[in-house]
């Protein structure tokens, strides 16, 4: 495995890469989800190249950009064992030179859900990942379906940019109580770490009851927020119902759906999400 932190050395090696070239964008700190999306492009890519970055341009300046966790040595550790054969860990000076004013910004995609609780957000996410498609070239780039929206926004700024990279995604991994794997658990302390699952189990509340027949938009939101509430660590941020292709809130009978949250517990706030119909 070999490891670089300039884009110049990167392209170098890149040069060198058997066709197809897979991309797991990361922000480091790794689990079991993140692995999984470097198993699949493993199982897919002749060459897979990771990347390591903490952008901080997708961070308000009310967020954890400072407290991220990070462990640079134990990532690569991870990345070795699961056969990534290039990573990429820039500085922010690589990514974000001096006088850096170019944003890639996709307008009506990112002005729901998290990006109305994030303002500036999706911008951040948007530009780094087009300046690592940009650097990396890959020809497939693997991303999670726990952070959903972002997923949605990255295929439309591909499509409207026709970059030439194809968007996978891959299912959300979940510990043995259904809680999300994420980065931010750690956080969690021992109570709230107990009550997290709450997320899923309201997830799958509604899912169960649109199996069953209640395909109402605003049931399933109420169903969401009274399991929420009934948890005492647990503070809404919002739900929602959303139609998967726009992220516009749905009302009324729905044939599918993309049911998703934000919890607080204290100071930690974790997203989850489930698809709903055909």
């Amino acid at each position: 495995m070999i490891t670089v932190k300039t884009i110049s050395d990167l392209r170098q090696v890149r040069a060198d890469l058997p066709y197809q070239v897979g991309l797991v964008p990361t922000m480091g700190f790794l689990h079991g989800g993140h692995l999984s999306l470097v198993d699949k492009a493993r199982e897919e890519c002749a060459s897979v190249v990771a990347s390591i970055f903490v952008n901080p341009t997708q961070f308000g300046p009310k967020e954890d950009f400072g407290a991220y966790p990070r462990d640079i040595p134990q990532d690569l550790k991870l990345l070795e064992q699961h056969g990534v054969d290039v990573v990429w860990i820039p500085e922010t000076e690589q990514m974000y030179p001096p006088g850096f004013q170019t944003w890639v910004k996709v307008e009506e995609l990112s002005r729901h859900l998290e990006g109305e609780m994030r303002p500036g957000h999706f911008q951040g996410v948007t530009t780094v990942v087009t300046k690592l498609f940009t650097a990396v070239q890959p020809d497939k780039a693997y991303f999670g379906q726990k952070d959903a929206q972002q997923s949605v926004v990255i295929k439309r700024m591909v499509t409207d940019l026709n970059l030439p990279v194809e968007i996978v995604v891959c299912p959300i991994k979940r510990e043995p109580d259904g809680l999300a794997m994420s980065s931010r658990n750690v956080y969690l302390n021992p109570d709230e770490r107990k009550a997290a699952p709450v997320l899923i189990r309201a997830l799958k509340k509604a899912e169960n009851a649109f199996l069953h027949g209640a395909n109402d938009a605003e049931q399933l939101r109420e169903i969401m927020i009274e399991t929420i509430e009934n948890e005492s660590l647990a503070s809404v941020q919002y739900v929602s119902c959303a139609n998967p292709d726009t992220l516009e809130e749905l009302t009324g009978s729905i044939q599918r759906g993309l049911l998703s949250m934000a919890v607080n517990f204290r100071k930690t706030r974790l997203i989850d999400n489930v698809l709903i119909g055909k």
